[in-house]
């Protein structure tokens, strides 16, 4: 059974941090992409970041030079450092798996940045 669990979010103020992580279990975590997405009340699920088995990474551009996504294949787990937060940045961030044969998710967790 395949599962991927967030943790990390919560409230912040503006300009602060947060580190988003997702563990998988499951799958074999080092064959799969793995990205992280944000849903905001009212709007589409967008993609934020993402970061292949061999650890190349994008970016959506308003969080680009804040938020770092990264991964470790030992410990099955992708994780998504946030600085310098800006109220726009409020939403459910989901955990993404992702090769060409399947795509899983997590059950998301909430991000609030509001002074």
């Amino acid at each position: 059974q395949v599962q991927l669990v967030e943790s990390g979010g919560g409230l912040v103020q503006p300009g602060g941090s947060l580190r988003l992580s997702c563990a998988a279990s499951g799958i074999i975590f080092s064959t799969y992409d793995m990205g992280w997405y944000r849903q905001a009340p009212g709007k589409q699920r967008e993609l934020v970041a993402v970061i292949s088995g061999g650890g190349s990474t994008n970016y959506v551009d308003s969080v680009k030079d804040r938020f770092t996504i990264s991964r470790d294949n030992v410990k099955n787990t992708v994780y998504l450092q946030m600085n310098s937060l800006k109220p726009e940045d409020t939403a459910v961030y989901y955990c993404n798996a992702k090769n060409f044969f399947s795509r899983y998710w997590g059950q998301g967790t909430q991000v609030t940045v509001s002074s």
